[in-house]
């Protein structure tokens, strides 16, 4: 299926691995010019070369290395040597999970990092390009946010409360008057996926259960009906339908990839 998007211009933040840099891949390989952010240089390098090497129809790669949780990194990924300034078509918006932890632990700082990397940073990106995207009759916005905001898990509450902030707010601004103009704004909401983040939370399962981190991998991948993880190539390529020109009536919604482990009817 050709989804339409070859050409137009992306933003992908915390892409140098994991969901990010499979959202990133799936869209060059369809021919869109990205612009991909994360804090370590050679890390957001080595994932510019890797995207380059498998970019389609010309597609373009721009890696940077800047903190999109702070103004000054929001702004250099939105002006970009070489990129498009403001006029993106498509925002992937995605930071790192807070930290798992007992929430008794938590003091205020640790509440304000994560709504601000969580909640702030992808409005902040909303905020910036949607009005853009409005004026030129299209524009796609992706929150990566997590499975959590429908099933919260108990050591994850930064994460849950924060992400939830997001779903609210963006429930709320995807039916606005952008809905009419072409612009569409979905979460994708990822559950067990293999990541470096699922091994963190494995590594504290681990602890808090008294078992190794092995016993926790294979224990929870035995709870996913699916029976195994996912892997950052298909949640790129869901991300990239919502991207498309077919995903056009798609707006206000949490599409929820987590292979059947989600209990309940709605």
């Amino acid at each position: 299926m050709d989804l339409g998007i070859a050409g137009r211009w992306a933003l992908v933040s915390g892409a140098s691995k994991g969901l990010g840099f499979g959202c990133a891949h799936a869209l060059v390989q369809e021919g869109v010019n990205v612009i991909v952010v994360a804090r370590t240089a050679s890390a957001i390098e080595d994932a510019g070369q890797r995207l380059r090497a498998s970019a389609a129809q010309g597609a373009r790669v721009i890696a940077l290395a800047a903190d999109i949780t702070t103004p000054e990194g929001r702004e250099a990924a939105f002006h970009a040597q070489g990129g498009p300034g403001m006029d993106l078509d498509i925002v992937v918006t995605n930071a790192g999970g807070p930290p798992p932890g007992d929430f008794r632990n938590w003091d205020r700082d640790a509440w304000i990092k994560a709504v601000d990397a969580n909640m702030l940073t992808p409005i902040e990106m909303i905020k910036a390009t949607v009005d853009g995207m409005a004026a030129r009759g299209f524009g796609r916005i992706v929150n990566i946010t997590s499975s959590a905001v429908k099933a919260p898990i108990d050591i994850l509450g930064l994460s849950n409360g924060a992400r939830s902030g997001l779903t609210g707010f963006v429930a709320g601004v995807a039916r606005s008057s952008i809905a009419a103009k072409g612009v569409t704004i979905n979460n994708l909401l990822p559950g067990k996926f293999d990541t470096d983040r699922l091994a963190g939370t494995f590594a504290a399962t681990a602890q808090k259960m008294g078992k190794t981190v092995e016993e926790v991998r294979t224990l929870q991948a035995a709870q996913v009906p699916a029976r195994r993880f996912g892997t950052p190539e298909e949640f790129g390529a869901i991300c990239a339908f919502l991207c498309s020109t077919h995903a056009g009536y798609i707006t206000g919604q949490n599409v929820l990839a987590d292979g059947g482990g989600y209990p309940g009817t709605f």
